[in-house]
């Protein structure tokens, strides 16, 4: 079923990135909805070209979007798998002109991700993978390649950061981080790139202490677990995506399974 599923998806993904790219540093319009977050016509765009072709795709599994998430905890409770999708992740730096936002969509089944992928609309690429099969980039000229963490840094540990979001806790942890590894390389990289850039063997951790939402992270998880990552909350478990009132996730780090540096990091937890 999943090889049936992905690569309509992987469509689907190129499909809602086109779509967004007649709005990308056009001077688009934002507006504000209730959480104070922006949202943009190209935000709707991109939902209702994987609103429909999901639907279409197999309409017994349900869809929740950043864009249409009014959905009762009582029927989500009742869902065993759905689709949980960002259709533009990384809207601020969308307003700002950069490149660097993506188009999200994963499979999620009792709470755990299938797959995921992340569609980059202005390069034209597109990563996939999940736990069960591995991780891959395709390439504007359809060149496939496979992805696989770096378990122990090249020349120095390379953190990833958001680059508009952060909080006192995780400034305290990257100080910490610093005095216990003199070779730090703090990397700002935007939207669930940071993700990809870590399945590429670019970045060795990401520590995410300020809130993101599971549509912000669920598809970019599948493409780390698939490339040899986890992303574990700060008890240590696996960030999961079972029903529940809010869509907000836990604070997290997202780290190789095996890296000789793994333990000393969570400790600093």
């Amino acid at each position: 079923m999943m090889d049936s599923l992905i690569k309509p998806v992987l469509e689907l993904v190129r499909a809602a990135g086109q779509a967004t790219l007649p709005y990308w540093q056009a001077g688009v319009t934002v507006q504000t909805k209730a959480d104070d977050s922006p949202v943009t016509a190209a935000d709707i765009a991109a939902h209702k070209v994987l609103a429909a072709g999901l639907a279409a795709l197999d309409a017994s599994i349900p869809v929740l979007s950043e864009e249409d998430c009014a959905i009762a905890l009582s029927e989500r409770q009742q869902w065993t798998r759905w689709w949980l999708v960002d259709p533009l992740d990384g809207t601020k730096e969308f307003i700002s002109g950069s490149a660097e936002y993506t188009v999200n969509v994963a499979l999620v089944e009792r709470g755990e991700v299938v797959f995921g992928v992340v569609g980059v609309p202005v390069t034209d690429s597109v990563y996939y993978g999940g736990a069960a099969f591995g991780a891959f980039c395709r390439d504007a000229d359809g060149a496939i390649r496979s992805l696989q963490m770096r378990t122990a840094p090249q020349d120095e540990l390379v953190v990833l950061a958001s680059k508009r979001h952060s909080s006192p806790e995780q400034e305290a942890l990257l100080q910490g981080l610093a005095a216990q590894f003199p070779r730090l390389h703090l990397l700002n990289v935007g939207s669930s790139l940071k993700f990809c850039q870590m399945a590429e063997g670019a970045a060795d951790l990401y520590p995410r202490l300020a809130p993101t939402s599971q549509w912000d992270t669920a598809a970019a998880q599948g493409v780390l677990e698939g490339a040899g990552g986890q992303v574990l909350n700060l008890q240590g478990q696996a960030l999961t995506y079972a029903a529940q009132e809010s869509y907000l996730n836990p604070h997290f780090i997202a780290l190789p399974q095996q890296a000789p540096w793994r333990e000393q990091v969570l400790a600093s937890l």
